[in-house]
């Protein structure tokens, strides 16, 4: 890997690592472009626009701006950022108290799928539970990077997938929910785990636990990641997985066993969840 610290640019204390991913990296791994930490005195102002790369950035003190996608956020101590890089954005220190922000730019492997799946549950800037995890992680990037061990660029991989594991995991209930909702929804999921071979529809749900269908749907959502008939239906495909694979019964004796009404459509379900039919599957793990 080939690192360009940049150091006469810098403070002492900063640290900028630019790195120039092999091949093999940017084809298998997520891989670093750039990371490092910038001191209050160091902390200037980035204006870019497509640019392949993805960002995430901790605040580890002062204030800073950013500006993205015709939004607007002030950030403090403990926030963080994450951001695709090819559209249209703008950050710097507030002037009367700049940052010391901390970043990784990266791409490859599923960043794009990565962004969009953390897109769909928060906003840009978020504050992790974990902000020190974060910090840990970037600094061990630099380690990795000054050292230049042999395997750099598998470690730098994974430790990428630690910090976006806290990033897509940040807006959780904990921090998005009142108590009575957080525990009403974990109720409703409990509910369908235990119930789901049987007639179950939103109707009933909703009326069970005394919820808005409405509000019910969009906020059960938010904390899952799933609709209530995506997880009816996860919950019916895993059982029948359990019975293909341990049991002798017949695919349509499974399907009515799993809650669903016939075995056409308890077939439709099984291919579109796992790309093969109920025959293959109970094949594939019995031989």
């Amino acid at each position: 890997m080939d690192y360009n610290k940049n150091s006469r640019f810098l403070n002492r204390h900063s640290k900028r690592i630019i790195n120039t991913p092999s091949p093999a990296a940017k084809n298998t791994f997520f891989y670093l472009q750039e990371t490092g930490c910038l001191k209050p005195e160091d902390a200037a102002s980035s204006s870019r626009h497509d640019l392949d790369s993805f960002l995430i950035a901790a605040v580890i003190s002062g204030k800073g701006e950013l500006s993205i996608d015709g939004k607007h956020y002030v950030l403090t101590k403990g926030d963080c950022f994450f951001i695709d890089c090819r559209s249209d954005h703008e950050y710097h220190p507030v002037e009367t108290e700049p940052w010391e922000v901390m970043w990784v730019h990266f791409n490859g492997a599923a960043s794009e799928q990565y962004y969009e799946y953390f897109r769909k549950q928060s906003e840009h800037v978020f504050r992790p539970q974990f902000f020190d995890k974060i910090v840990s992680a970037i600094n061990d990037m630099i380690s990795i990077c000054e050292e230049d061990l042999p395997e750099a660029e598998v470690l730098i991989s994974g430790g990428i997938v630690d910090i976006l594991t806290i990033a897509l995991t940040s807006n959780s209930s904990q921090q998005q929910y009142d108590t009575a909702l957080r525990q009403k929804l974990a109720a409703v999921h409990t509910y369908i785990d235990d119930h789901f071979s049987e007639q179950l529809s939103l109707e009933k749900i909703s009326s069970q636990f005394y919820i808005s269908k409405f509000y019910l749907t969009r906020e059960y959502k938010k904390i899952y990641g799933m609709t209530i008939f995506q997880h009816i239906i996860t919950a019916r495909i895993n059982y029948g997985k359990k019975l293909l694979r341990f049991s002798d019964r017949s695919v349509d004796e499974i399907a009515h066993m799993c809650g669903f009404n016939d075995q056409s459509y308890f077939a439709r379900q099984f291919k579109k969840a796992e790309n093969i039919t109920c025959f293959s599957y109970r094949k594939m793990w019995r031989d």
